[in-house]
C-alpha cells in the first residue's frame, strides 16, 4: 500500500465529517503566522490549541524565518495577519550538519553534474548550532526585515519534542 492509498482512505473519513469548514474565511481568524520546522514529530495545531482557520502555519527545514519571507508578505499584506510566532524545537536536524557538508553530500551523489553543483552551491541551508540563539536570530531578522510590517508582534519559542511543552525565548 502506498501513501496515496492512505490519503484516499483518510480523506473519505475527513470529508464525511467536514461540516461547514468550507465556509471558513481565507484570512486566519487569529491573525497569526506560525513559522515552524517541517519535522514530522511536530503538530502545531495540537500543541498550540489551534483549529482550522486560526493561523497560517509556514513549515520549512528548521523553521527558518528567512525561508518564510515570501509567505509572510502574502499573509500580512493580503490576509491581514499582524502576529508572528517562530517555533524551533529540541532534537532538530538543523543542529547536526553544516552547509558545506550537505553541499558535498549532494555533489558527491552526482559527481559529474555541474548543474547539480551550481544549484546546491547557491543554497544556504541556514543550519544552526545553538537552539536559543537561532530563535533569537530569527526573531531579530523578522523585526528588522523591511517587508515585515513594523507593528507586527513577533515572539520566539522552543517546542520540546521530549515533553510536548513550549517555552518562550523572546
Amino acid at each position: 500500500m502506498t501513501s496515496t492509498d492512505d490519503f484516499l482512505k483518510a480523506n473519505e473519513s475527513y470529508a464525511a465529517s467536514f461540516g461547514d469548514k468550507g465556509s471558513l474565511a481565507i484570512p486566519p481568524a487569529r491573525k497569526l503566522v506560525i513559522i515552524t520546522c517541517m519535522d514530522a514529530r511536530i503538530d502545531p495545531a495540537a500543541h498550540l490549541g489551534l483549529k482550522e482557520g486560526d493561523a497560517h502555519v509556514i513549515r520549512n527545514a528548521g523553521g527558518v524565518a528567512a525561508d518564510a519571507i515570501r509567505s509572510i508578505v502574502i499573509s500580512q499584506r493580503l490576509l491581514e495577519t499582524h502576529e508572528i510566532a517562530v517555533f524551533h524545537h529540541t532534537g532538530c536536524g538543523m543542529l547536526l550538519f553544516q552547509t558545506q557538508q550537505l553541499r558535498d553530500l549532494v555533489k558527491n551523489a552526482a559527481p559529474d553534474d555541474s548543474e547539480v553543483a551550481r544549484h546546491v552551491d547557491a543554497i544556504h541551508f541556514h543550519e544552526f548550532s545553538n537552539l536559543e540563539e537561532a530563535v533569537q536570530r530569527d526573531v531579530l531578522f523578522l523585526k528588522s526585515h523591511p517587508l515585515v510590517l513594523k507593528e507586527t508582534t513577533i515572539t520566539g519559542w522552543i517546542y520540546e519534542v521530549e515533553t510536548g511543552r513550549i517555552r518562550q525565548i523572546i
